[in-house]
């Protein structure tokens, strides 16, 4: 084993081991070997009993001459682990000479050898019966790392051969193999494509346990410190791996045990009272039977004077007459220095007014005129002294003159809202404005806020064309250097009322429904009334419908709409309106169907003539706008226009058989001969045209990843049309690259928009996508397939060594960070 070792003024650390063996293989022992003996149909073993080696050899066996090597055909069995050769029933062709063939792959190098000979002779056939018996049996302990392989091997002798079957046992419950799906049988080993957890029996074995096994890996690791001197410091490796690692620790490449005022306990590292002799290089080492990990950081003990060259006491401090002011003393010292405070020659302690912090800083409340002065901190600690002192001066405070006043205001009108202060003139004054506690951004209002004064005392706010959202409390504060002044006030703004919500469709008829609301916002003005309105199939409009009452009072939450078409596909949403507009609309119902009824407007034109023998031909014309049904099966809504139809009539056309022109167009349908006066009743009572798919395709689509397992998909819309029928949606379609088109999956949008979010997407991998607009009748062509490359996934591994601490309010968190592997994407921040 070899180790790196790096030394510098700072302190020395070592690399892991790396470790070097040479491979090698020697000939089988010179010894003849002995003849086996058995009794044709039963079981027989060679041992292979190979030489010294390493590594591990692959193992086959000649029977009587090279190259005549015996094949594994599920009647023999070669083991790869020990190289015996294992025959469950031996037949008379079995007869010969065995030898075991060995072979080494050292990197580029092959190198084989083989054993002496042994005869195999067999006697005359036993009738006798006996039970099948394991002879390769798996180990009493099998560990794998994640991710690697692992074979298990077990063979039985047998009268015939023996059925094997694998049990697997998971906890205290037995289990079928295919419970498992990384496990795979060849032939008569056992191989797990991944590590599985699992305990697995076979009949007349001991039970055996193949549980995953892992290399050592960080969890939580040092870093680089710097510590006071007298301070304590604790330090903490965690690793993960299994069996689970230990952790030893090293000092300048030097084993580190507990000593005075050291403690070692596992992964923790404890000093007391640190020293600046125990500056210098740590490691921590993790390590099990599977690998070894190291950790390292420098350990720096400071010892340092108090010193105020960095940050002295402020040199000039304002305080307001009446106000507080806080003043810090921060020397940089190691350890930590001990304070004073001083005003001239005056020691200051704690009171009513005057408080020192455990910090060193210095609060001085309800101050005066008296309280101006020279401000001196004292700082000391065993390595010495330093001091640093302010002056501090006191001035009027700020006050708010003229307050702001609360108001109410319709949308779009405009106000302003004054406020106006006093102030020590040797000063500047600023004014700043707040809705609801967040602050106002001039430069991001639209226009909407502007300042109404560019006088130093005065700053009033003016609000332009005032929309509902900003109603809120308005805080105007004015602030110098020293202190601050704060008024509020309260700002309606009216306006139409907001959406209803909860739209609910129920008792639907064939020309009535009855719909039901929740009541939305009345934006600081009583609803007045409400309206329906509602669109169809046929038409994207939205249009307002007839209801019951006609006139819908402000605090109903519930009315019939009627006059509608039967079989009709509806969408109905609620608007809301007072005194000040009409407010905007709900979001839309689901979905609905009207009841099927009879058509109400009779054919007209009736006339016909012509045809061949047998046939009498009828036409007819449907005078106004007229509903007609679908063909069973495709179920959808046709509204044609006025137009004529020729239908052809034999006697030969079973009754029951519905007029069915070709799609979107009239055609000739053969029904059984009827008279005029029974066809009229056929179609007051509907006829059946079929539908198609659509003929067009989308365009123009575009998908971009969002996250590693997610994509957004858009497209040009199909213009409907003859060609298109009623459209439905969209269905994407999307694959990865080296699959076919059939395998794809897909996502079906539910109406007529123009994109899609999917999910359930593998990271770092390319997808092709195309789109479809379908209908009742199914799908249309595909558009042209364009490609995306989800992202890689975030990082696996967790931020390391977090600390915090605390300050008032405050709390200061720090990470080691994160370093993005390969197969990941790369960090751009962090969640806390």
């Amino acid at each position: 084993s070899y180790q790196c070792v790096a030394s510098n003024s700072r302190g020395t650390v070592v690399s892991r081991e790396a470790s070097l063996r040479f491979g090698f293989l020697q000939e089988f022992s010179a010894e003849e070997r002995d003849p086996v003996k058995s009794t044709e149909g039963w079981g027989v073993m060679f041992t292979c009993s190979p030489p010294p080696h390493y590594p591990g050899l692959s193992y086959r066996w000649l029977l009587n001459e090279f190259p005549n090597f015996i094949p594994a055909d599920g009647r023999r069995f070669i083991s790869q682990t020990t190289g015996n050769l294992y025959i469950a029933k031996t037949e008379a062709s079995d007869t010969g000479n065995y030898s075991c063939f060995a072979t080494s792959h050292i990197d580029f190098i092959t190198k084989s050898v083989f054993s002496k000979f042994s005869r195999l002779s067999l006697a005359a056939e036993d009738s006798r019966q006996f039970p099948p018996s394991i002879k390769a049996r798996f180990p009493a302990d099998t560990y794998a790392l994640s991710g690697q392989a692992v074979t298990l091997e077990c063979f039985a002798f047998g009268k015939s051969r023996p059925c094997l079957s694998l049990h697997t046992r998971l906890g205290l419950f037995p289990w079928q193999i295919p419970l498992c799906q990384r496990l795979r049988w060849h032939g008569d080993v056992l191989l797990p494509a991944w590590h599985c957890h699992l305990s697995a029996e076979l009949p007349g074995s001991a039970p055996c346990l193949s549980s995953p096994a892992a290399q050592p890996d960080w969890l939580d690791v040092i870093s680089d410190t710097e510590a006071d001197i007298g301070s304590d410091l604790r330090w903490s490796c965690v690793a993960s791996g299994k069996p689970r690692p230990t952790v030893r620790w090293l000092r300048d490449g030097q084993p580190l045990t507990s000593q005075n005022r050291i403690e070692v306990r596992g992964g923790e590292l404890r000093f007391s009272k640190l020293v600046q002799e125990d500056s210098g290089m740590y490691q921590c080492v993790a390590e099990n039977k599977h690998g070894t990990v190291y950790a390292s950081a420098e350990l720096t003990v400071q010892a340092l004077a108090p010193d105020f060259r960095l940050n002295p006491v402020k040199r000039l401090i304002p305080a307001a007459r009446s106000g507080k002011v806080i003043i810090p003393c921060q020397p940089r010292a190691a350890p930590k220095a001990t304070v004073l405070w001083t005003k001239g020659t005056e020691l200051l302690v704690n009171s009513s007014r005057v408080t020192i912090t455990a910090g060193g800083t210095l609060i001085l409340q309800n101050i005066s005129k008296s309280d101006e002065g020279k401000y001196t901190c004292f700082a000391e600690n065993p390595m010495g002294k330093a001091n640093s002192t302010g002056i501090l001066s006191v001035r009027d405070a700020t006050k708010i003159t003229l307050a702001p006043s609360s108001a109410d205001i319709n949308v779009g009108e405009n106000l302003t809202l004054q406020c106006h202060a006093s102030h020590d003139p040797t000063m500047d004054l600023t004014f700043t404005w707040s809705l609801d506690d967040f602050p106002i951004d001039f430069d991001k209002s639209e226009g909407h806020y502007r300042r109404a004064s560019a006088k130093e005392a005065i700053g009033d706010l003016s609000i332009s064309n005032a929309q509902l959202r900003h109603s809120g409390r308005y805080t105007c504060t004015a602030q110098t250097v020293v202190d601050s002044a704060s008024e509020s006030a309260t700002l309606t703004v009216r306006g139409p009322p907001g959406p209803p919500g909860g739209v609910v469709v129920r008792d639907i008829g064939d020309t009535s429904v009855q719909l039901s609301w929740s009541r939305g916002f009345d934006n600081h003005s009583p609803i007045a009334r409400y309206l329906i309105e509602a669109r169809t199939l046929l038409s994207s409009q939205w249009k307002q419908m007839r209801t019951n009452p006609l006139n819908i009072e402000g605090n109903a939450e519930t009315a019939q709409v009627v006059n509608l078409i039967p079989w009709m596909d509806y969408e109905f949403r609620v608007l809301a309106s007072n005194i000040l507009g009409i407010g905007e609309p709900s979001l839309p119902s689901s979905k609905i169907r009207t009841k099927e009824a009879a058509p109400t407007v009779a054919p007209s034109g009736l006339g016909g003539g012509g045809g061949a023998p047998n046939e009498l031909i009828i036409t007819w014309t449907v005078t106004r706008s007229l509903q007609i049904r679908v063909h069973p099966g495709a179920r959808a809504f046709l509204w044609l226009p006025e137009q004529r139809f020729q239908h052809s009539i034999t006697p030969n056309t079973p009754s029951d058989h519905s007029l069915s022109p070709a799609p979107g167009a009239p055609g000739q349908t053969r029904i059984p001969a009827l008279t005029a006066v029974a066809l009229l009743v056929l179609l007051r009572k509907g006829f059946y045209p079929c539908l198609s798919e659509p003929k067009a395709a989308p365009y123009r689509v575009i998908a971009k990843s969002v996250l590693s397992s997610e994509m957004d998909v858009s497209w040009e819309p199909v213009e409907q049309g003859e060609g298109t029928g009623v459209l439905l949606g969209y269905e994407i379609r999307y694959w990865k690259d080296g699959d076919k088109e059939e395998a794809a999956d897909r996502v079906r949008t539910a109406g007529l928009v123009t994109s899609a979010h999917v999910t359930g997407l593998n990271p770092n991998t390319i997808y092709h996508v195309s789109v479809r607009a379908y209908n009742r009748a199914g799908t249309g062509p595909p558009s042209p397939s364009t490609n995306v490359t989800t992202t890689r996934p975030p990082p696996k591994r967790p931020p390391g060594n977090i600390s915090w601490t605390f300050s008032g309010s405050t709390v200061s968190i720090k990470w080691d960070p994160v370093v993005a592997k390969a197969d990941e994407s790369a960090v751009t921040g962090y969640k806390v």
